[in-house]
């Protein structure tokens, strides 16, 4: 079965209690699940992950990516300085999509600048938790 990677960075284990003005109701392990559910019933397994940490997260695309078709990735905070990141994504050389649950560039202008956005196929932001299903759709209709 192939797979798809989907990490979340810093603070989105929080997702469900950390500002659900912006971030929504909806908890981690909520979405997660659905998407899981999705991924199966269109014949792909997704691999989550979530880490506060730089380093976990370039750990996990290194060691995930080799068997994966695609990484949908939020890097939170980091998408605004992680070269490291970036540089991993392009390391492994895996199709990747960076999803954002609010508009980053209706808000603070620190957040208009992504580094990881030049090394994907696609951003997503805005669309709340529907900017997960829109990226593992676009996956799913190209694997399938």
């Amino acid at each position: 079965m192939k797979k798809i990677l989907l990490i979340n960075g810093p603070n989105l284990n929080l997702l469900g209690t950390r500002e659900p003005e912006i971030y929504g109701a909806t908890t981690l392990d909520e979405l997660v699940a659905d998407l899981a559910k999705r991924a199966t019933s269109g014949g792909v397994e997704l691999v989550a992950f979530q880490s506060n940490h730089e380093g976990e997260i370039i750990d996990c695309i290194q060691r995930e990516a080799s068997g994966c078709v695609g990484l949908i990735i939020n890097p939170g905070a980091f998408t605004h300085y992680s070269y490291a990141i970036r540089d991993a994504i392009v390391s492994v050389v895996i199709q990747t999509i960076e999803v954002h649950i609010s508009n980053v560039y209706s808000r603070e202008s620190f957040r208009h600048k992504s580094v990881i956005a030049p090394v994907c196929v696609g951003q997503i932001s805005g669309l709340g938790i529907n900017g997960y299903i829109a990226a593992l759709t676009w996956f799913m209709d190209r694997i399938n």
